[in-house]
């Protein structure tokens, strides 16, 4: 039999429970910050999380010091000195402080992160802060302008080109709902150009079920372009088109919940798509997704965000509960809620869309696209069908700023029918095939 001690977690473990706790929104008691701070004196946890957890104490008020300094004494690891990180700590103390970043101390924040130029611990204190204190239109923006300015850029997609994709950092791990939407578009003669990522919250992002079906996922603009015109859909791997992210990566990874990242990622197609459906992992955020996408010149946007119950929420449309949307469309804003039980689909708990591995949900996208039934295929029409809207096909689903759940009902059942009639299936095939002259390759 083994001793307490043989089953007691792994150090690193019991300490992202305590950084868990200490960054989000409940109390923390007094006996959990002290047996963090015991791990962190005992060298007993990495630069990147005890540096998030000092800052987590320092945004409650319990820890005046520098966060970043404080790590440094407390483990004997020397601060880096190099200018850029002078600057950046006066950046980090206004957030540290709970203000929010003027516009040209946010684009110099954000220049210096995709630049490479930010240590990982003063970036993780800089993330950490935002996260807790919330970030701002005006930061959001800041970042998303840095990241454009820096990607790999595809040009000449067609009008009316179509972005499905989700912030993810829901921490729900469900099957991959926008990625098989996708297809359904395609097979529906939307243009869709979907921008992904490998997952960091949940076990299979898009590029992961992606490369398990063997989809390319071409990196130059004439494959790319040859794609989309061929089977009016391709896939842009965000590792690909933003070299600039693998400033943040390590840190994001280490830091282990979402961050402005999560945020700034679906805001930042290489196809620069002025219409999109994009999923969020909380409602809050909604507005401020909608409001940065229309400074930089969105069209037509929908950002949802679906309640799954005891109050969590999934950056989709869901069938587990009331939907909230905000809504640009003729450069005005709306708020709405989509109610399941008035689409004409089975409601179902999010449970029933549970994923796995990307070997389970590439089996289950196939399953999906050969005539499967059940939650996910129901899950995937309606965010198809709200996706026809976005892109101006089928029928409008909304007047006056209110649903209309007849026309919902009909391109729910458009969808439905080129999942039965075989046409999803077809185009998953083709695009498995696709093969062009430029650089073409299933990347990560």
């Amino acid at each position: 039999m083994g001793s307490t001690m043989d089953n007691a977690p792994e150090p690193q473990v019991a300490f992202r429970d305590i950084l868990a706790r200490v960054v989000g929104q409940g109390a923390v008691p007094p006996e959990l910050v002290k047996a963090g701070l015991a791990q962190v004196r005992a060298g007993q946890v990495a630069e990147i999380p005890a540096v998030a957890f000092l800052t987590g104490l320092r945004l409650r008020g319990m820890l005046q010091a520098d966060p970043v300094e404080l790590e440094g004494v407390m483990t004997g690891r020397a601060a880096d000195p190099s200018a850029a990180s002078a600057t950046f700590r006066g950046i980090v103390d206004v957030v540290l402080e709970g203000r929010e970043l003027p516009h040209g101390m946010a684009d110099e924040a954000f220049g210096l992160i995709m630049d490479g130029a930010v240590g990982e611990g003063m970036l993780a204190a800089f993330l950490t802060a935002l996260h807790m204190r919330g970030e701002s239109v005006g930061e959001l923006e800041a970042a998303v302008k840095a990241m454009r300015a820096r990607m790999l850029a595809v040009p000449g997609m067609p009008d009316g080109a179509l972005d499905v994709c989700g912030t993810g950092g829901d921490g729900l791990g469900t099957l991959n709902v926008s990625t098989a939407v996708a297809f359904v578009l395609a097979a529906l003669g939307v243009p869709v150009v979907k921008h992904g990522n490998r997952a960091l919250s949940s076990r299979s992002g898009a590029t992961d079920v992606l490369l398990e079906l063997g989809v390319p996922m071409p990196v130059g603009a004439e494959p790319i372009g040859q794609m989309v015109a061929a089977h009016n859909v391709t896939f842009l791997a965000a590792t690909s088109h933003h070299p600039a992210m693998r400033h943040v990566g390590a840190v994001r990874r280490a830091l282990g919940f979402r961050t402005i990242f999560n945020l700034v990622g679906p805001l930042s197609n290489p196809a620069r798509v002025r219409r999109q459906l994009v999923g969020v992992f909380t409602p809050q955020w909604l507005d401020v997704m909608v409001r940065t996408l229309r400074a930089l010149g969105s069209e037509r946007v929908w950002a949802v965000s679906g309640a799954c119950g005891q109050g969590r929420f999934i950056d989709e449309l869901t069938l587990a509960g009331p939907t909230q949307a905000c809504v640009l469309e003729n450069g005005q804003i709306h708020t709405l809620t989509i109610a399941p039980e008035r689409t004409g689909l089975q409601p179902a708990p999010i449970t029933a869309i549970a994923g796995g591995a990307p070997a389970h949900n590439a089996a289950a996208l196939r399953a999906l696209a050969a005539g499967g039934q059940g939650a996910y295929r129901d899950t995937v029409l309606l965010n198809a069908a709200v996706a026809l809207h976005v892109a101006g096909r089928g029928d409008n689903i909304m007047h006056g700023g209110v649903i209309d759940y007849a026309a919902l009902r009909e391109n729910i059942r458009l969808a439905a029918g080129v999942l039965d009639n075989g046409a999803v299936a077809a185009v998953l095939e083709a695009v498995r095939q696709f093969r062009a002259d430029g650089p073409n390759r299933v990347t990560g």
